[in-house]
């Protein structure tokens, strides 16, 4: 059984009550959007909505790994603006 690595890519849309808010969140996590071998991280918002791109080709536990993260940095972002208002 061969063990291919493919190119895999998931994208996260979190719909926030407002712009700001998602644009509070995708500039807290914005410092993750870096481009490892492997592994590309890109946020963006609009509308309310920020948008996680997430493309690597290391395998899947990578993947997940990757996601895992970016949804911490997120939760901490929610939380930190929770405690601001």
């Amino acid at each position: 059984m061969s063990k291919g690595k493919g190119r895999s890519e998931v994208v996260l849309r979190i719909r926030y009550e407002d712009e700001a808010s998602a644009e509070a969140v995708m500039k807290a996590i914005s410092p993750d959007n870096l481009k490892a071998e492997g592994i590309s991280v890109d946020a963006s918002a609009s509308g309310g909505v920020v948008e996680v791109r997430v493309t690597c080709s290391k395998g899947v536990g990578s993947l997940v790994a990757t996601l895992d993260d970016v949804l911490s940095c997120i939760g901490a972002a929610e939380k930190a603006l929770g405690g601001v208002s």
